[in-house]
């Protein structure tokens, strides 16, 4: 279940709670905000596997390209060592060879740095949720710990 959603939910068994007069405290039904706070402890690592997950795509992604850098180069030396053989073109065959593994290079190099931008975007908006929702847990908890010391300072 979203996350997002749990806390929608909790809002409102907050907003359908029962205030308590003369003070901040209100009276919520137990068993729904335990039920709440267990879906929470489930979906919380459902967010951070899904970070985990990310990760494990920008690792893929860069291994496929420098295994894709890698077959080019080979392929443009194999290319290269043939047009060596014919020696009227050699010259001209190694700067297409030096051309070949630089737009190899550029382009491996491309592919890493869109991979790192997607995963620290991802990343970053992931961080900016997970912060969101910690936010809103602590409030809630403050609420909490001050509905039940309310009660007692009356006393």
């Amino acid at each position: 279940m979203d996350i997002l959603h749990l806390i929608d939910r909790l809002e409102e068994l907050f907003n359908e709670s029962r205030p308590i007069w003369f003070t901040h405290s209100v009276v919520m039904d137990e068993d729904r905000l335990l039920d709440l706070i267990d879906q929470m402890r489930v979906a919380i690592p459902e967010e951070i596997k899904k970070s985990q997950q990310l990760l494990s795509q920008k690792d893929r992604i860069l291994a496929q390209a420098q295994e894709e850098a890698n077959r080019t180069i080979g392929l443009a030396r194999e290319k290269a060592d043939k047009m060596v053989e014919k020696d009227p073109i050699t010259q001209a065959a190694q700067v297409r060879a030096d051309q070949i593994i630089d737009q190899t290079r550029q382009e491996c190099e491309q592919m890493k740095r869109d991979a790192d931008d997607y995963v620290l975007h991802s990343l970053q908006d992931m961080q900016t949720e997970v912060e969101k929702i910690t936010n809103q847990v602590k409030n809630g908890i403050l609420t909490i710990e001050n509905s039940k010391k309310s009660p007692d300072q009356a006393k």
